[in-house]
């Protein structure tokens, strides 16, 4: 698996295996890595054997979906900017990713863009296309982008600054503010931010626009955890709403899930009795994860 600290987690109904597949067949240097059953039964009532998780990588980023049955929907609240050098290029990611799905704007020129375009795909997850420029540096080719709506509108900085102040190797980019008689967008909030955790940059946005969805589980951040200690700090930095943890899962203040794991998550995925053992955390506690591992 590629060496990154924060991977997103995509969570499907029942495929996930035909996402990652559709997925790695648009992008290059893409490839699914791993495939893990279900060993035990869980709230998804998924059949035993059947694919729980899928590991794959997109243009070398790491991502893993997850069949976890019809609890949560994918929506635009977490949305993934692809950066493309050409307009050609552009156009054929908007074909083949806008085919079967929901268009939010038209591709086509815009003030920030000489190509453009936002798109749901068929299977709900959400997807911004645009021609590179010479304006602004981008650090990846898919870049996870958080959209701050509703309640916490208007928080996209505050929540950069936040997350910027838990991970090491981070800070706040540069920051493009709506600009006056842009209602309703509020004078000075964040019309698009960068901002670097990790080593790894995100993109963070203000929307004042009436929308039907908020920040939920469809998209959750996984944190690669060197061990307890680590896993521990992430929980008490992160962890806003005691009843949301949940197997190793928790939600943040602003309403944005994340799961801890470690680097061997794949192997402990697979045991049965790790599996029985996580169902049973709220908290994950490493050693007694490995106690299961090893039968005891």
């Amino acid at each position: 698996m590629a060496k990154q600290k924060i991977s997103p987690c995509l969570w499907f109904d029942d495929n996930a295996e035909e996402a990652a597949k559709f997925y790695t067949s648009i992008f290059p240097n893409s490839k699914i890595l791993e495939v893990v059953p279900y060993t035990v039964e869980t709230p998804s009532n998924k059949p035993i054997g059947s694919v729980m998780t899928v590991y794959f990588e997109l243009d070398g980023h790491s991502f893993l979906g997850l069949n976890g049955g019809d609890f949560f929907k994918l929506n635009p609240s977490i949305s993934f900017l692809v950066v493309s050098k050409s307009k050609n290029e552009v156009d054929e990611l908007w074909v083949k990713l806008s085919e079967g799905g929901k268009v939010l704007m038209e591709i086509g020129e815009y003030p920030f863009s000489q190509r453009f375009g936002w798109t749901a795909d068929k299977f709900g997850l959400s997807w911004q296309i645009m021609l590179a420029d010479d304006h602004y540096p981008f650090k990846h080719k898919i870049t996870p982008t958080l959209m701050f709506v509703g309640k916490v509108c208007g928080k996209a900085e505050e929540a950069m600054k936040f997350y910027a102040s838990i991970f090491p190797d981070s800070r706040v980019g540069d920051i493009a503010r709506y600009p006056k008689g842009t209602e309703p967008e509020k004078e000075g909030t964040v019309m698009h931010g960068a901002v670097i955790l990790g080593g790894q940059e995100f993109f963070a946005m203000d929307s004042a626009r009436e929308h039907n969805f908020t920040f939920n589980e469809a998209v959750s951040l996984m944190i690669t955890c060197s061990g307890q200690e680590e896993i521990d700090y992430f929980y008490d930095k992160l962890s806003a709403q005691p009843k949301a943890e949940m197997c190793g899962w928790l939600k943040d203040k602003y309403g944005v899930s994340w799961q801890l794991i470690t680097p061997d998550f794949v192997k402990l995925d697979k045991n049965k009795k790790v599996m029985e053992a996580i169902l049973k955390m709220k908290r994950l506690d490493l050693a007694k994860l490995r106690e299961a591992y090893k039968g005891k």
